[in-house]
């Protein structure tokens, strides 16, 4: 509705030369907006206050000028003028008529815009580190990224959905040497554990299934020889280092790789499965070790080099991150030739712009926060806009059980999972709840409230409202009775009661609902709109039989029915939730 009203300004100012060129690019459809009080309209638009500057002429004026020329339509019942040049529409009964015919016509297309070409979106989600199971947290990563690519696909946008894989680094040291002494451990060979380990039961379940083909025990004393049984002073950091090193000289490093590389392999099967479990899947897993591989780091670097943003101090190489608004110079290459993991980042969304996608999402964990300006600094310095890398930093989940709050931490293997609360509360309530609320606030997670069959639980009160007109259908058709779809929408001049009005204009929201959901990568307006249509919908059913004697009234109400079916089915589906016909 709101594109259509814009069109009628569009042709009315194609016939006002002076005000369509002091319009110059500016979009008529940003101009409308819903009323909030249906005695002004169902839509206004401030066009005319915005062209007062530079036409030179009065709000009110234009605004008058803008209402001659609009175009006859039997979809607006009246124009008015309002305060200081407000042009405000009143929609007759025949432009939501015709929503629902179009709602109906379209089906699962409906607020589906034509594909368009350009520009390639390339979002980038989750990229938990492959040390273990993913948490609740990375639970909310994965619900908004794959909501947000949706949203982003249902408005018309080529997305591309990829997981970094952080397959290089001390952390993958750290992975393998925990994995070594839990298997030593199997073998009668037990070390004191370092703290800085990872202590999850998970890393005894990888330890039995690996592959020992090579891998021999050694004792006690072999491990430990030079190394203190804890850290020493709690430096925990160079005691698991000292440990590393042990590994290297024990297995060689040939040896220590393939064990390393077995847990990376059973820790990163895991995460696939549990995300395609959830509903969420890429399209690329894209191996942080590929880039040294394929030598894009050391390309991205040359690049750095060529247009001079490296400098040589105290042995390492440091990229000239200052320059573009970061607060310090970074380190690229440490002295000893070890490339960083800036060096990885930079590298990585370098390849991203070389493989051809114009606009970078990254959707990171609030830890994230100063990794967003080094990163465009690395950009910018390349010659590619800062402006290109969008990255959104999703806040922390806290998951309360019974009132209380669960404490996760991947080292210490005191977490909750996102398979444990997927068995808990079900697919639909965990991607629900995980978008329900902005991604930039703090999310605390109700098992009690996400587990409850009432009206308290959202996800369950809107599919609700979609089993239950699945649930009239099935018995128009106990009763003999049918109903022959779109071609019944003649008689919804039928519908004249309140609760039928209100959930007609709420219908006609859902385009405009999405395309701002998508415009501002925020998937809670969908989450809202559908508690608001299903809100009106029961109202609806508490108020009215929709299987009646009167044929055409009846074919009214079931054709304004299966139009609300059909959009809760649609937004459901955004958000990765099912639609059930029955509950």
């Amino acid at each position: 509705m709101k594109s259509a009203i814009a069109k009628f300004l569009d042709d009315a100012l194609s016939r006002l030369p002076d005000l369509a060129d002091a319009a110059g690019g500016l979009a008529a459809e940003s101009t409308i907006e819903r009323t909030r009080d249906a005695a002004h309209g169902h839509f206004a638009s401030n066009i005319a206050m915005r062209l007062a500057k530079p036409a030179r002429r009065s709000p009110r004026d234009i605004a008058a000028a803008i209402a001659e020329q609009l175009p006859a339509t039997d979809q607006v019942d009246k124009v008015e003028i309002a305060g200081p040049g407000f042009i405000n529409f009143y929609l007759s009964p025949v432009a939501f008529h015709a929503e629902i015919q179009t709602i109906l016509d379209k089906g699962e297309d409906y607020g589906r815009h034509v594909p368009k070409g350009a520009p390639r979106i390339l979002l980038e989600f989750v990229s938990a580190n492959p040390t273990g199971p993913l948490h609740v947290g990375h639970g909310r990563l994965a619900s908004y990224g794959a909501t947000v690519g949706n949203l982003l696909e249902t408005v018309g946008y080529p997305v591309h959905r990829e997981y970094y894989v952080n397959d290089a680094g001390r952390q993958m040291d750290i992975l393998g040497v925990s994995v070594w002494l839990r298997w030593l451990e199997t073998k009668g060979t037990v070390v004191p554990f370092p703290a800085a380990g990872y202590r999850g039961d998970y890393i005894r379940d990888i330890a039995a299934a690996i592959n020992t083909e090579g891998l021999d025990a050694v004792d006690a004393e072999s491990v430990l020889d030079g190394i203190p049984a804890d850290a020493p002073d709690g430096d925990k950091e160079a005691h698991i280092g000292a440990l590393i090193g042990r590994a290297n000289e024990l297995l060689g490093e040939d040896g220590f790789d393939r064990l390393r590389q077995q847990a990376l392999d059973s820790i990163r099967d895991d995460i696939e499965e549990d995300l395609a479990e959830f509903g969420v899947t890429f399209d690329r897993w894209f191996s942080e070790q590929s880039l040294t591989k394929s030598h894009r780091i050391n390309d991205a670097l040359a690049v750095l080099e060529e247009r001079g943003m490296l400098y040589k101090k105290d042995g390492a190489t440091w990229f000239r991150a200052s320059d573009f608004g970061d607060e310090k110079d970074r380190v690229v290459v440490r002295e000893n030739g070890a490339k960083t993991y800036f060096a990885s980042d930079i590298a990585y969304h370098f390849d991203k712009r070389e493989r051809g996608f114009d606009r970078l999402i990254d959707i990171l964990g609030a830890d994230h926060h100063g990794y967003v300006t080094r990163v465009k600094a690395g950009l910018e310095a390349m010659g590619y806009r800062a402006e290109d890398l969008e990255v959104q930093l999703v806040q922390f989940v806290a998951l309360y059980r019974g009132g209380k709050k669960v404490q996760m931490s991947t080292r210490s293997g005191e977490f909750d999972t996102l398979r444990q609360l997927r068995a808990d509360v079900g697919n639909d309530a965990a991607r629900f709840f995980y978008v329900s609320r902005s991604h930039d606030q703090h999310l605390d997670f109700d098992l009690d409230v996400a587990k409850s069959q009432s009206n308290d639980n959202p996800v369950y009160y809107i599919q609700y409202a979609h089993a239950r007109i699945a649930s009239v259908f099935r018995q128009l058709e106990e009763k003999n009775l049918s109903w022959d779809g779109p071609d019944h929408c003649a008689n919804l001049a039928l519908l004249e009661e309140p609760q039928e009005q209100a959930l007609m204009t709420t219908l006609s929201r859902y385009p405009e609902v999405i395309d701002l959901a998508a415009s501002n990568l925020a998937p809670q307006h969908l989450v809202h709109y559908l508690r608001d249509l299903a809100n009106d919908f029961h109202t609806y059913y508490n108020a009215h039989v929709f299987i009646v004697g009167d044929d055409t009234l009846r074919d009214a109400r079931l054709s304004l029915c299966a139009a609300t079916r059909q959009v809760i089915a649609n937004g459901l589906t955004i958000l990765g939730v099912s639609a059930p016909d029955s509950m």
